[in-house]
């Protein structure tokens, strides 16, 4: 099946070539690394090596849940559970009769977790929780809180509905996995979690939504082959950084996309704020934020660039009746939605806006595949051309251990 490109519009950018002309042996330096380097690169050759039985397992393990189940929770934190949540949200649902998808673990409110355990308390449950080491503060209390609800509700055979993505070897996750026999799978020592998307942690969660996780593969494969434009990408980032440009926004049009976007997030945030470096990774939803945000972006302080995620055929579409008015009667939700579109990129270029345009053909498993490559190899090129190492995130460690002081 011929499949629409994923086109990338780098127009409105005010870079030009001799400006990225600098770039190119950092680039190529960069390339060097990620091909090179074994700590936190094993993202890179996952299209070209997918262990294609591995594949099958997590589609049979996946339909066993959806047997199993009416409510499927995901207990992760970060990039444990915002791939997934970012392609469940954009994709589905795809089927009626599939299991509802739940989240826990994504904070430390007990209001949250109460009223998620009311909900589902009386539906069939399985839960599948997501960590390296088992010790994450979030992800561990939900854990025991599910796996308390499971047990109550099935004795024994709880251990039948709890799925386990973890470490090969090592953890308190891992060693209760093994001496429970959980079903599990293996996070790769290789991958860091925002880099995880297309390995155990996102797949099998899309795939219980019913989300084609080969389709995913083969758009990230594609992706793959490409080089220059997300080396492009990442130099332009770099340029537009050196020139103040402090704070990317990712725009979207389409609700769909807020999950992606908030992966995007930490995906960059992450990867790249370190060592007094980084440019802030921020999203608004348009064009709700317009009426809040267009403003300051129209007239405002001048420290951003806008990367803009343009979905280009929609889901589903509705006519505006005769009671709006003659203006807007007999168009389209999704006509007046692109002439939105096609109205703020006219109003940024007048104010001289720096904006990269990725226009989607259709929101499909194939291009959300696509999506995650391009963006995992973009952010991982910006990060090495900013001269900090895209895969650690060690500021993340001085907020845990003051909240253990307090916890004290």
């Amino acid at each position: 099946m011929e499949r629409a490109e994923l086109n990338i519009d780098f127009s409105n950018v005010t870079v030009s070539e001799d400006d990225l002309f600098k770039y190119q042996g950092a680039l190529k330096e960069a390339q060097d690394f990620l091909s090179k380097s074994k700590e936190g690169t094993g993202w890179v050759r996952l299209p070209f090596e997918y262990d294609r039985s591995e594949l099958k397992r997590i589609e049979s393990t996946a339909a066993r849940i959806q047997e199993q189940c009416q409510a499927f929770v995901v207990i992760g934190i970060g990039g444990s559970y915002l791939g997934a949540r970012a392609a469940i949200e954009m994709l589905g649902p795809l089927q009626q009769d599939l299991p509802e998808i739940y989240f826990a673990g994504i904070n430390i409110s007990g209001s949250y977790h109460a009223e998620l355990i009311d909900r589902i308390k009386d539906k069939d449950i399985c839960i599948c929780v997501i960590s390296k080491s088992g010790n994450t503060t979030e992800p561990a209390i939900a854990f025991s809180l599910f796996k308390e609800l499971l047990f109550k509700k099935y004795g024994k055979e709880a251990s039948e509905r709890i799925y386990v993505i973890t470490d090969k070897n090592k953890g308190i996750l891992r060693d209760e996995t093994d001496n429970e026999g959980y079903v599990n799978f293996v996070i790769p020592d290789d991958i860091g979690g925002r880099y995880s998307v297309l390995t155990p942690v996102g797949l099998l969660p899309m795939a219980v939504a019913g989300i084609d996780i080969e389709s995913v593969l083969d758009g990230a494969l594609e992706e793959a082959n490409l080089l220059d434009r997300s080396e492009k990408y990442a130099a332009i980032r770099n340029e537009l950084f050196n020139r103040g440009k402090l704070i990317e926004i990712f725009e979207y049009y389409e609700p769909r996309l807020h999950y992606f976007a908030e992966w995007l997030k930490q995906l960059f945030g992450e990867s790249e704020g370190k060592e007094g470096k980084g440019i802030f990774p921020a999203a608004l939803e348009f064009s709700t934020d317009l009426h809040s945000m267009g403003q300051y972006l129209q007239q405002g302080n001048q420290i951003f660039f806008e990367t803009i995620l343009n979905v280009e055929e929609a889901k589903q579409d509705l006519t505006v009746p005769q009671s709006a008015g003659n203006f807007l009667a007999g168009k389209s939700m999704n006509q007046i939605n692109k002439a939105a579109v096609e109205g703020v990129i006219e109003a940024h270029k007048g104010a001289r806006i720096p904006m990269i345009k990725i226009d989607i053909p259709v929101l499909n498993a194939y291009n959300f595949g696509r999506l995650v490559y391009f963006f995992e190899k973009a952010c991982a090129l910006s990060g090495c051309l900013m001269g900090v190492n895209p895969f650690d995130q060690p500021g993340v460690e001085s907020y845990k251990s003051e909240m253990r002081k307090a916890l004290e």
